[in-house]
């Protein structure tokens, strides 16, 4: 595995920054480094970015994906709008695409390979697009991979078990009754049912050996004229729970709060979940795959680590039933995910595409 190669690889893939299901010329040149390698390469999955390869053995075996993903972030600065690899995408598929190189030169012996470039994580809907399209009706196992910032692991550490929380927005609108500000009475002011909303929601306890919150972020309400009591608000929730169990009590707990609170005033309530991402649901067997292949390369593995970010890698466990694994691999990167400087030490590309690869060689050879 030559330095030289796959620091070009990152380097290209860094230079060409897109946002989710905007992937175009970063699938366009993964696509072209897959079918250059001999590798039989699908793309524009399910009619977004999505790229996809294919390596086979001449005897039957496991069927296994290795996963990056392609997108970047959208930043504005000094006015501008820039997209910038902000939390090491292009790294990620730097590390997959390499591994995936070396094992269409060495030759798989059994079972098969797919190698998945999936665009929108940061947007969310990435990891369901791809398990909409049936590409991975087949696959029994998939394995991720990305940097982590120095307080979790440093250049020369790496994690079989990445740990992300499950992360939801919920939505709620409040009716209420409108009325003129000098007969209040006559109405049901949506502000106030909105207030007693915040008051039950910050109210909410679970079990607290698992990490949770809930946020009101948004409260919106307005009738127009600075007189009028309004009669509808809308709230948006942000929930977070390390496990899926936890945020799934979390939801129906928002939704009574939500219920409860614009009852007691009189309006009336109605929500919904937006969106999100599941908490991590790894395979024992294949963490214990990963730490092998970790010790191989770098010679000791960590601990698993607890993440509070979310991941829709996760969904591929949750909803297509697929066994995970996912590598958090140190790279002394600062100052942080999601930063616009974030910088880190590229010989960790090599360390992760290795570990990839030892990881194919002990399922598929």
């Amino acid at each position: 595995m030559r330095k030289e190669e796959i620091f070009n690889l990152y380097h290209t893939l860094h230079a060409m920054p897109e946002v989710g299901f905007q992937e175009i010329q970063t699938s366009q040149f993964l696509a072209e480094k897959l079918e250059g390698a001999g590798i039989v390469t699908e793309t524009k999955i399910n009619g977004t970015t999505g790229v996809i390869g294919v390596l086979r053995g001449q005897k039957s075996g496991p069927v296994v994906c290795l996963r990056a993903d392609m997108d970047a972030l959208a930043f504005k600065i000094d006015g501008k709008d820039v997209n910038i690899h902000a939390c090491g995408h292009d790294a990620n598929s730097t590390m997959v695409l390499m591994a995936a190189l070396v094992w269409a030169k060495r030759r798989i012996k059994r079972g098969t390979l797919k190698i998945l470039f999936q665009p929108a994580e940061e947007a969310l809907g990435g990891a369901e697009a791809m398990l909409k399209s049936g590409i991975l009706a087949d696959v029994e196992e998939m394995f991720g991979i990305h940097l982590r910032p120095i307080q979790e692991g440093k250049l020369g550490q790496a994690t079989p078990a990445l740990c992300h929380g499950s992360s939801y927005i919920m939505w709620a609108e409040i009716k209420g009754l409108p009325a003129h500000g000098a007969r209040p009475h006559l109405g049901i002011n949506a502000i106030d049912a909105a207030a007693a909303v915040v008051n039950a929601v910050n109210a909410i306890r679970l079990n607290p050996t698992v990490p949770f919150s809930v946020k009101t972020t948004k409260l919106l309400a307005n009738n127009g004229a600075n007189n009028i009591i309004p009669d509808r608000a809308e709230m948006v929730f942000d929930l977070r729970a390390q496990t899926n169990e936890a945020m799934e009590e979390l939801q129906k707990r928002v939704q009574r709060a939500v219920e409860n609170g614009a009852a007691a005033l009189g309006a009336s309530s109605r929500i919904s979940v937006l969106g999100g991402v599941p908490g991590a649901s790894y395979d024992q067997g294949l963490i214990d795959l990963t730490s092998k292949a970790i010790q191989k390369v770098l010679g000791e593995t960590m601990d698993p680590v607890i993440t509070p970010g979310g991941e829709d890698f996760h969904y591929y466990s949750t909803k297509g039933q697929i066994k995970t694994a996912y590598i958090g691999l140190g790279a002394d990167l600062a100052p942080g995910l999601h930063h616009p400087e974030m910088k880190f030490n590229l010989e960790a590309l090599i360390h992760g595409a290795k570990i990839l690869a030892a990881i194919v060689e002990e399922r598929l050879n």
